[in-house]
C-alpha cells in the first residue's frame, strides 16, 4: 500500500495514477471512491451535508481502503484532519507529494470541484496542515514546477523501488 497525502492541486491523482501502473497496482482516489458510494459528488456532499459528515465519510472510507488489497491511493487534501484518518495511514507508506501553496492554486483555480477553494484563509488552512501532511508522512517529495513523472521517478527512489516495476 503506497498513499499520496498532500495539499490540493499536489498531483495526487495524475502521479497515483502514473505511479500504479509503473508498478502493476491498482490506483484508487479516495474522493472518487466517496461520490461512487454517495451519488454525490464531493462538492454537492460538502453544499448538501457540511464538511463534518463529508469528514466523516471521507474517514470511514479511508480506513476501509487501508484495510483491503494493496493499491496506490491518494487521499483528499484535508483527510489527515480527521484522527481516524492518521491512524489508518499509521506505519504504512506515505508519501507527502510537497507543493508551494502558489502553485497549488495556479493548478486547481478553475476547478470548480474544489470546495475548500471557498475558504476565507486558504493560505492559513495551506500552512495549518503541513505539519500534519509531515508528521503522517514517510517520505515528502517536491513536485513544483516538476513533471509527474519526474515525481514519479523521486517517489520510487525516496521508498527503496526504483528499478521495480520496469
Amino acid at each position: 500500500m503506497i498513499v499520496l497525502i498532500g495539499f490540493m492541486g499536489a498531483g495526487k491523482t495524475t502521479v497515483g495514477g502514473l505511479l500504479a501502473q509503473h508498478l502493476g497496482m491498482p490506483f484508487v482516489d479516495s474522493d472518487a471512491v466517496i461520490e461512487a458510494a454517495e451519488g454525490l459528488a464531493v462538492r454537492e456532499i460538502f453544499a448538501t451535508r457540511g464538511e463534518a459528515e463529508f469528514r466523516r465519510v471521507e474517514a470511514a472510507t479511508i480506513t476501509r481502503l487501508m484495510s483491503g488489497p494493496d493499491v496506490v491511493l491518494a487521499v483528499g487534501g484535508g483527510a489527515l484532519t480527521t484522527a481516524a484518518v492518521r491512524a489508518a495511514l499509521a506505519g504504512h507508506q506515505v508519501v507527502l507529494l510537497d507543493v508551494a501553496f502558489e502553485e497549488a492554486l495556479e493548478r486547481v483555480a478553475a476547478d470548480p470541484g474544489r470546495p475548500m477553494l471557498h475558504q476565507p484563509d486558504l493560505s492559513g488552512l495551506y500552512d495549518r496542515r503541513q505539519d500534519g501532511y509531515r508528521e503522517a508522512a514517510r517520505v515528502a517529495v517536491p513536485v513544483s514546477g516538476r513533471s509527474p513523472r519526474e515525481v514519479v521517478a523521486d517517489v520510487l527512489a525516496a521508498l527503496g523501488m526504483d528499478g521495480v516495476g520496469e
